[in-house]
């Protein structure tokens, strides 16, 4: 059974790690599921572990493409209202989950990086060494993700998306 250490740890970075999920997935439920499935994981041996945030990080990317492979398809969240009034106060969460939904079409490994990178703000080293590839391979999916997202978001364009 996991000490005070791992309950303090989860009251402390619950909400971080179902953020990073959520972006992940593209979905609260799925982000939840993916959270809890991975600190069940780690609860036996997480006072071993000197750096849980990387070791989780890790896992719930592996974790997700284990699902994803095993699915072999993806639920997207319905289209978000179109933003009438940049004034209007929704008009921002409009866009933000325009930009999850754009997010969640893109390949895992693509989707991995750029929220690793850009959402996390971790370096390209710390990112490659968590997805196990070179930082070359961060580089260059972090451009293309990022290429694909200004894409469509700078058209309004969230139907074609590149699928």
């Amino acid at each position: 059974m996991a000490g005070e250490g791992f309950e303090q740890f989860v009251r402390l970075r619950y909400t971080e790690l179902l953020q990073t999920a959520y972006l992940l997935t593209g979905s609260v439920a799925t982000a939840e599921d993916l959270v809890q499935s991975c600190l069940l994981k780690i609860m036996p041996r997480f006072e071993r572990i000197a750096e849980p945030m990387p070791y989780l990080r890790r896992a719930m990317v592996n974790q997700r493409t284990s699902w994803w492979r095993a699915v072999r398809r993806e639920l997207l969240s319905a289209s978000p209202p179109e933003p009438d009034d940049p004034d209007d106060p929704s008009w921002g969460f409009a866009e933000r989950s325009m930009l999850v939904t754009e997010l969640s079409r893109l390949p895992e490994r693509m989707r991995a990086v750029l929220v690793l990178r850009y959402w996390e703000d971790l370096s390209e080293a710390d990112t490659a060494e968590i997805l196990g590839c070179s930082v070359g391979t961060v580089k260059s999916q972090a451009s293309r993700g990022l290429a694909r997202l200004r894409t469509v978001l700078e058209s309004g364009d969230t139907q074609r998306s590149g699928r």
